[in-house]
């Protein structure tokens, strides 16, 4: 059975008689979405030793996800933190990039979602913006998505995935990509204020970036185009 990995945030969380714990996290939309396109998910905690070991993981797996969350460690992209950048994991980081990295090489299905298209882009040598110039575009109330229009360039994998140029998306974020990565190209800009929304690799098969959450969109064609990959890769291989 093919398999997609998905990221699992690292958080302080609550339930039951247990409060403020770290706990691995992911929201259901991911996983299923993942099984709505005839794939099995598989969540991937940060841990050391998933780090030293990358490729046995990667073994395992036939495309990634890399998922939201809190903002990323500023010294990743050699930058001083901001006040307004906050809740970064040191050990997600560190265990992310290592695994975008490790996936990209192999040419590995990779979709970035949020924090996941921004940790994408740092993976590849980019930086970040860590206050976008019109937040309340893309984050009016935490915890609530913000909703707004996306245009896509014509041709590219983000408009082939969702058949369209236009297309309403859900935002939750208040950063924004710097500087490119290296083959990094931006595909999709938000309206009306321009903000890069999409991005992918090219010379890297299926590697793309949605800062919108398109695990939230039910039947998602983002997340349904990255099982298609999966599929389509482990049929040549």
């Amino acid at each position: 059975m093919l398999t997609i990995g998905i990221t699992a945030a690292v958080e302080s969380a609550s339930w039951t008689a247990w409060r403020e714990l770290d706990a691995n996290v992911s929201p259901r939309t991911y996983t299923d979405e993942v099984e709505a396109g005839g794939v099995a998910a598989l969540l991937l905690p940060a841990q050391d030793a998933g780090r030293e070991r990358i490729g046995a993981l990667l073994d395992h797996l036939d495309g990634l996800i890399l998922s939201g969350g809190s903002d990323l460690d500023p010294s990743t992209y050699g930058a001083d933190a901001d006040p307004r950048t906050t809740g970064y994991r040191i050990e997600r980081d560190a265990f992310e990039i290592a695994l975008t990295r490790a996936a990209l090489d192999r040419e590995l299905p990779v979709l970035g979602i949020c924090r996941g298209m921004q940790l994408l882009n740092v993976a590849c040598g980019g930086t970040l913006e860590q206050q976008v110039p019109v937040p309340e575009i893309h984050l009016h109330t935490p915890g609530t998505f913000a909703d707004h229009r996306v245009r896509l360039e014509p041709g590219m994998l983000a408009a082939r995935a969702v058949s369209r140029e236009q297309v309403s998306v859900r935002s939750h974020h208040h950063q924004g990509l710097g500087n490119l990565g290296e083959g990094v190209v931006a595909s999709g800009w938000s309206e009306p204020d321009g903000l890069i929304e999409a991005i992918e690799l090219p010379a890297r098969g299926f590697a793309v970036g949605t800062l919108w959450h398109a695990e939230e969109e039910h039947g998602s064609p983002v997340v349904a185009a990255l099982c298609a990959a999966a599929r389509e890769r482990s049929v040549v291989a």
